[in-house]
C-alpha cells in the first residue's frame, strides 16, 4: 500500500467518476490499493487501513466515506481471526472484498424493493435534492406501472434538484420543480416526503442535505409521512442531539455575509415515519440493533 497521496485520490476519482456514488468508490479503491498490499504482519496490514481511509476521508470528508470504511475495517477485523497466516488473510480479503462490494451495489436494489409499495396509485410525492437510492425507488413505482406526481425541491445553492427533475422527465414521471422556500405551501398537495441521507446515526435521526429538517418539521405539522431511505452501510456509530453535533462540512462557494453555509442538517427520529433500508423497512428505534450487530 505504499501509494501517494496523489496516487489514492486519482483512484478514488477515476472510480467515482465510473460509479457515482462515493461509498462504491470508496470500496472500490480500498479493494484495489489492499492488492497492493505487502505487509508482513496482520497489526501492519491494519495499520496501513487505517491510514488509507484517513486519506480517502480527507479527499471527500463525507459520512458515507467515514461508515463504509469503518465497515470495511471491521470486516478486516473479523476475517482476521479465521486464519492463521497473513498471506491467507490476504486471499480471503480479495475474495470477500469483491463481496463486499457486490453487496454495496445491490443495497439500491433491495432498498427499491421495500420502499416502493409506499408509492401508491395516484399519490403526490415531495422529494429534496438528488439521492440516486430515492431516483431507484421512483423507477420501480414507475415499473409497477403506478401513476404518481412528484414536487422536488430546487435545493440551493448546487440546485441538485435538477437533477431529480431531469430523470423524472426522462422517464416520464410528472414532475415539478419547486423553490426551497415553498415546502409549506405545497406540502398541503402531498401525500409523503420521501428523502435520501447521507448518514444514519445511532438515535434513528439521519444528516442530510441542508433543508431536510425543515422539510421534516412541516410534514409533521401537516401530518405527513416522511420517509428515509438510505443504505445499511450509512449507519454510523455517532450520537448528535444538536445541529452544531453533525460532522458538517462547507461549501466555499455558497457563502452568505458571515459566514461559509453549512451542506447537511440534522433530523431527529421523533419526525421520521420510516427508513427504507437493504435490510427492510425500519423504524428509527432498530439503528442502534442494526449497529450493534455490525460493529460489536
Amino acid at each position: 500500500m505504499a501509494l501517494s497521496d496523489e496516487e489514492v485520490k486519482k483512484i478514488y476519482l477515476g472510480f467515482k467518476e465510473s460509479s457515482e456514488t462515493p461509498a462504491l468508490a470508496t470500496c472500490k479503491t480500498l479493494n484495489k490499493v489492499l492488492s497492493f498490499d505487502n505487509s508482513s504482519t496482520l497489526q501492519e496490514l491494519s495499520f496501513k487501513t487505517k491510514k488509507l481511509i484517513e486519506r480517502l476521508k480527507k479527499i471527500e470528508p463525507l459520512i458515507e466515506v467515514e461508515s463504509l470504511s469503518e465497515i470495511f475495517l471491521r470486516f478486516i477485523s473479523l476475517t482476521a481471526e479465521e486464519y492463521q497466516s497473513i498471506d491467507e488473510v490476504r486471499e480471503a480479503l480479495k475474495s470477500r472484498g469483491k463481496l463486499f462490494e457486490e453487496k454495496v451495489i445491490r443495497c439500491s436494489r433491495k432498498i427499491a424493493k421495500y420502499g416502493h409499495p409506499f408509492i401508491y396509485e395516484g399519490s403526490t410525492v415531495l422529494v429534496h435534492s438528488h439521492s440516486l437510492v430515492v431516483q431507484e425507488i421512483l423507477d420501480q413505482a414507475r415499473l409497477a406501472k403506478k401513476r404518481f406526481n412528484i414536487y422536488v425541491t430546487q435545493s440551493a445553492c448546487d440546485k441538485s434538484g435538477q437533477r431529480t427533475k431531469d430523470f423524472c422527465e426522462k422517464h416520464g414521471i410528472p414532475c415539478k420543480l419547486i423553490l426551497d422556500s415553498a415546502i409549506g405551501y405545497y406540502m398541503e398537495k402531498v401525500d409523503m416526503v420521501l428523502v435520501g441521507a447521507d448518514g444514519v446515526v445511532e438515535s434513528g435521526g439521519i444528516i442530510n442535505k441542508i433543508g431536510t429538517y425543515p422539510i421534516a418539521l412541516c410534514a409533521r405539522a401537516l401530518n405527513k409521512p416522511f420517509y428515509v431511505a438510505a443504505e445499511s452501510y450509512k449507519f454510523i456509530r455517532q450520537f448528535p442531539l444538536y445541529q452544531r453535533d453533525a460532522p458538517q462540512p462547507f461549501d466555499p462557494t455558497c457563502q452568505n455575509v458571515n459566514e461559509l453555509s453549512p451542506l447537511v442538517d440534522y433530523t431527529p427520529p421523533s419526525l421520521i415515519t420510516l427508513l427504507h433500508t437493504d435490510l427492510g423497512n425500519l423504524t428509527t428505534a432498530a439503528v442502534s440493533d442494526v449497529l450493534i450487530h455490525l460493529y460489536v
